[in-house]
């Protein structure tokens, strides 16, 4: 999975290589911002979605109006306009399941996982790039950049539920105090004085948030690679 990761970084290199000149730059960058522009909105509803698939509940998504926060208010119920982030679900009740937890955590990221490193890699893949071939590889760079974008965030918090489960009830702390979505807040806002479990939980989780994101980021690669070999070897 690694080395299949390693060949699509080594295949962004090769497809800037090929690019007609700097101003080209300029497609893949409207491409990125305009995939942002849409990825918010999906990101912050598989939250949802896969809050409520799991079996849990969601009263309340904030949404900032630059990602369509004020369109979608009038469509879920749950959807309000405006937050501190582009988007964040702060009202959701997993029932005390950490399996309900993490599967509206890390829901979002099964779109890089699939389709988002197997489109890349063939936009990636065009001989001779032209706008199109721009716009889609800047487009699906915020979906299979995602894990390490979220490393303090949603990856952290995925970690962090993992970590609180097998050491918080032995450090003597309760499950909430090392979760967060946000880890710099999590920090700002500790008023308890910090033990060294504490930083060894908080440093421990920012570890395992790096090794899940890498994972996810690997098994995209590598599905992608199998799909098209599959393929290949079908038209073969």
């Amino acid at each position: 999975m690694m080395r299949a990761l390693r060949a699509d970084v080594r295949a962004l290199l090769r497809f800037l290589e090929r690019l007609p000149g700097p101003a080209s730059l300029a497609w893949v960058m409207l491409g990125l911002l305009l995939g942002w522009w849409v990825y918010v909105p999906v990101h912050e509803l598989l939250h949802v979605a896969g809050c409520l698939l799991a079996g849990g509940e969601v009263s309340r998504l904030e949404l900032s109006p630059l990602y369509g926060g004020d369109v979608l208010a009038r469509v879920f119920p749950f959807v309000v306009s405006g937050s501190d982030y582009a988007g964040q679900l702060t009202g959701f009740d997993t029932r005390g399941s950490d399996w309900i937890y993490q599967a509206c955590v890390l829901m979002p990221y099964l779109l890089t996982v699939f389709p988002g490193f197997w489109l890349w890699r063939r936009a990636l893949d065009v001989a001779a790039p032209g706008p199109g071939a721009m716009l889609a590889a800047g487009a699906l760079l915020p979906v299979v950049a995602a894990p390490l974008i979220s490393l303090t965030g949603d990856y952290y918090e995925s970690a962090s539920i993992i970590v609180s489960r097998l050491f918080a009830e032995a450090a003597g702390r309760p499950l909430a105090a090392w979760r967060s979505d946000d880890v710099f807040r999590l920090v700002e806002t500790w008023t308890a004085g910090w033990s060294a479990a504490d930083i060894a939980a908080v440093a421990g989780g920012l570890v395992l948030s790096l090794l899940l994101a890498l994972a996810t980021q690997a098994l995209g690669a590598w599905l992608g690679h199998r799909i098209d070999r599959r393929n290949e070897e079908t038209r073969a």
